[in-house]
């Protein structure tokens, strides 16, 4: 079993942590352009997560303004606690980041972007603290089910507590379900899918592979595996967003949502643009990503 100290760091620059009451949060910021508001990357939830989702979009914009990019609880070099995690969990994890961030530059906004389901705690934490953020990005939002969401609150998600148990009431059938999904044969078949062919990014499965195999690494998935990571009122959060919101997603993947677009395309200052690509465009067409993602940013400035 691979442990901790041999996972290697995802992303250059420096890999910091704090403290929360979810465990110590691990993050990488760049800093080398000193100026300008910090660009804040959030990666997906699944079975092997980490930072290593959002490198390209890191790579690209490091040097050219600050850049950080977190590791949500559970993944890569933050605690992976045996506890039920759930979207409070990440949001308030994603608030004491942005806080931590805001502490170290001065900067008093962020330009976020979040992959996948991770969009949901983006959009609550901007819905909750909405004068942190200059503008929210969307990367293929999902986890979106529009007819059961009405009268939702807060604090509900679509966890299934007999799921739940089934998978984690026993430690030894827990870490044999785990070693199956965690095999690298998994890890590539869904990493097939979201990239929408067999041209993967090889990269990421060995990174994923040896994030997987970390010690409490099969914690977190299961909590997103039978539910406990989706908010039950994510249509709602993205509604209510009340800052500029950048959507874009790739056409070929089997994880795209289809119910999250056409909400944000009703926001009044949204764009939504689209790639031939799967759910990570930015592995696949950084080029025309990193173009449109800086068009959506010249409007920001056109705006102060």
């Amino acid at each position: 079993m691979t442990t901790t100290s041999t996972l290697p760091i995802a992303l250059k620059g420096e890999r910091r942590t704090f403290d929360t009451d979810s465990g110590t949060i691990s993050y990488y910021v760049d800093r080398t352009c000193g100026s300008g508001v910090p660009l804040v990357l959030i990666h997906s939830i699944n079975a092997a997560a980490s930072a290593y989702e959002v490198k390209p979009i890191y790579d690209h914009y490091r040097g050219a303004r600050p850049v950080a990019a977190i590791d949500l609880p559970g993944y890569g070099f933050s605690t992976r606690r045996a506890i039920r995690y759930t979207p409070r969990i990440m949001t308030d994890a994603i608030h004491a980041w942005i806080e931590q961030i805001a502490a170290e530059t001065g900067a008093g906004q962020v330009d976020a972007v979040a992959c996948s389901v991770a969009c949901q705690y983006l959009a609550r934490a901007a819905e909750e603290r909405p004068e942190r953020y200059r503008s929210v990005g969307l990367l293929s939002p999902a986890g979106v089910d529009s007819d059961a969401q009405a009268g939702q609150n807060a604090e509900a998600t679509r966890g299934k507590p007999w799921l739940y148990r089934a998978i984690t009431g026993s430690t030894a059938v827990s870490k044999t379900l785990f070693a199956g999904l965690a095999s690298r044969r998994s890890i590539r078949y869904f990493l097939e899918k979201t990239f929408g062919g067999k041209d993967v990014d090889q990269g990421l499965v060995d990174y994923a592979y040896r994030s997987a195999h970390q010690p409490g690494a099969r914690h977190a998935p299961w909590s997103f595996l039978s539910g406990y990571l989706f908010s039950a009122d994510a249509a709602g959060l993205y509604r209510r967003l009340s800052q500029p919101v950048w959507l874009a997603y790739g056409t070929r993947s089997d994880f795209s949502d289809a119910a999250a677009r056409d909400i944000v395309e009703q926001h009044t200052a949204s764009t939504v643009v689209s790639f031939d690509t799967g759910a990570l465009p930015h592995f696949q067409q950084l080029d025309a990503f990193v173009a449109g993602y800086d068009r959506f940013l010249d409007t920001l400035d056109a705006r102060h």
